[in-house]
This record gives structure tokens, C-alpha cells and sequence, in this order.
């Protein structure tokens, strides 16, 4: 192929601005604020398990307290009852020996009861305490996620809009470029990532690797026209004063 070699040399400015836009999306892609978002996320899901966790233990001993306080309830009624009975008089003997020893066992019934519902008030502080340190720290770490995204965001719109002024430039430049000499520019940059290269010194600046002897041979012979590439990596050689041939 042969390509005039102004049209060449426009191959650079070509390469340099997809290595421009290649290093903007790889900047995208391994911005510090991902890695450090995507853990604070797995922390944030972590202590809310923990939240839910000590919700649940909460809303349970609540139950439980509730239920004791209702037993409660229930034998200071019952033992109200039988004492009021019992005050009130003119009982037989063995229903007054049967009731007071009723009143007795509720008595007994009573301060277990109440023994069982002081733990379980306890538990309640503890969990209490437990749920409050878990949605205090998952406050903490979903601040610190909504500053991290507010920290990505904003990388993001500088990168976006430095793709933004780019891709014009870009696409500015290759619509100058005759088709068949851009068709092999994509062609070579798709399979070895670098479309065009200057030649500089005998080495190419693309794959950095100095041309043999019988390669230079080659470029001295080739018309300033001819469309050549490196054997390396495959990139056009662009050839200027500084190539050294």
C-alpha cells in the first residue's frame, strides 16, 4: 500500500490521540475510589447484618417481655382475687386451707416470674446497646460509601470530559485520512494495540524494539510513499527525519 506521507505522519497524531483516550478509559476503569467503594460497600452489607441481627434480637426479647409482664399480670390478678376471698370471711376451713395455699404458690409464681422478667430486662438493655452500636457504625460506613461515590462521580466527569474534547479530535483527524490507510491503522491497533508508530533511531515506539539490520536495509529501499510496518508488533512505521536511516 502506499499513502502520501503527510498522510502518514497524520497517523501519529491519530495514535496519540486513541492512546490518550485508551489511558482516560483505563483511568475509568482503575480509579482508586472503585476498589475503595466496592469494600466499604462490603463493609456497609456486613454490619448491616449485624443490624439486622440485633433488630431481631431486640424485637424477640421484647416479645418475651411482653409475655412475662402479661403472666405477671395474670397471677397479680389471680392472687388479688383470692386475697379479697380470703379478707372477705365465712369460708370453710378447707377451702380457707386450700385458697391460702393458692395465694402462697402464686406468691411463689409471682417472684419467679418477675426474677425471669428482670433477666429478660436486662438482655434488652444489653441488646439495645448492641443495635445501638451496630446502626451507629453502619451510619459511619454508609458516610463514608456516600463520600467515596461522591469522590468517583467527580472523577468520572473529569475523565468523561476529557473523552469528550478528545473524541472530536479524533474523529477530526481520521476523516482526513484516506479510507484504506485508516481501514490499516484500526486493522493494526486492533491486534496489537498500537495502529501507528514512529520510527525513531532505528527503533520502534511502539513496541521499543531496535529493527535489525536487514529491516533498516528494507526502509532505506522503500519508496517515501510505501506504507510499511513494523515486524514486531505490527504498527505502521511512520518515518521522519529522526528515524536514522
Amino acid at each position: 500500500m502506499n499513502a502520501d506521507p503527510a498522510d502518514q505522519l497524520r497517523l501519529l497524531d491519530l495514535q496519540a490521540a486513541d492512546t490518550a483516550l485508551a489511558q482516560l478509559a483505563h483511568r475509568r476503569r482503575t480509579l482508586p475510589e472503585l476498589a475503595q467503594l466496592a469494600a466499604k460497600e462490603k463493609d456497609a452489607a456486613e454490619v448491616n447484618n449485624r443490624v439486622i441481627d440485633a433488630q431481631t434480637l431486640v424485637a424477640d426479647i421484647e416479645l418475651e417481655q411482653r409475655r412475662l409482664e402479661n403472666d405477671v399480670d395474670t397471677v397479680r390478678t389471680r392472687a388479688a382475687k383470692d386475697d379479697a376471698r380470703l379478707q372477705s370471711g365465712g369460708l370453710p376451713s378447707r377451702e380457707l386451707e386450700g385458697l391460702q395455699h393458692e395465694i402462697a404458690s402464686l406468691a411463689r409464681r409471682q417472684s419467679s416470674l418477675e426474677d425471669d422478667l428482670l433477666d429478660v430486662m436486662e438482655r434488652a438493655e444489653q441488646a439495645g446497646a448492641t443495635l445501638g452500636v451496630a446502626t451507629s457504625d453502619e451510619q459511619a460506613v454508609r458516610a463514608e460509601v456516600s463520600e467515596l461515590q461522591v469522590r468517583r462521580d467527580s472523577s468520572f466527569g473529569e475523565i468523561d470530559d476529557a473523552i469528550g474534547q478528545r473524541e472530536p479530535q479524533r474523529a477530526a483527524i481520521a476523516s482526513a485520512l484516506p479510507p484504506d490507510l485508516l481501514a490499516l491503522y484500526e486493522k493494526s491497533r486492533a491486534s496489537g494495540g498500537h495502529g501507528a508508530a514512529m520510527l525513531r533511531q532505528r527503533r520502534c515506539e511502539g513496541c521499543r524494539i531496535e529493527l535489525s539490520g536487514s529491516e533498516v536495509s528494507a526502509l532505506r529501499a522503500a519508496a517515501p510513499a510505501a506504507v510499511v510496518r513494523c515486524e514486531n508488533c505490527r504498527a505502521i512505521l511512520v518515518r521522519t527525519s529522526e528515524s536514522g536511516l
